[in-house]
């Protein structure tokens, strides 16, 4: 019985999470964004979050690591050192 219900709930998950993921095109204008100041990061390393976007992992020049905010716009409002 509590495997029934686990995977229940698992299954209502689904669609909630399908919602977080990130187009192509935002994931292209992310990446052109970073390609401008000269950093990277795995595209998987992007996340939905507080209405705009969290990067995981950016590697910037100098081999610096970064957690950075985006906006929903994708203008950069924090930038943390990892």
């Amino acid at each position: 019985m509590k495997k029934l219900v686990l995977m229940i709930a698992m299954c209502g998950a689904g669609p909630a999470l399908a919602s977080d993921e990130v187009d192509a095109e935002t994931v292209a204008k992310i990446e052109a964004y970073l390609t401008s100041i000269e950093c990277q990061m795995d595209p998987d390393d992007i996340e939905v979050e507080d209405g705009g976007y969290e990067l995981d992992d950016v590697i910037c020049k100098g081999g610096l690591q970064f957690d950075i905010m985006l906006d929903k716009d994708l203008n950069e409002v924090s930038r943390r050192a990892e």
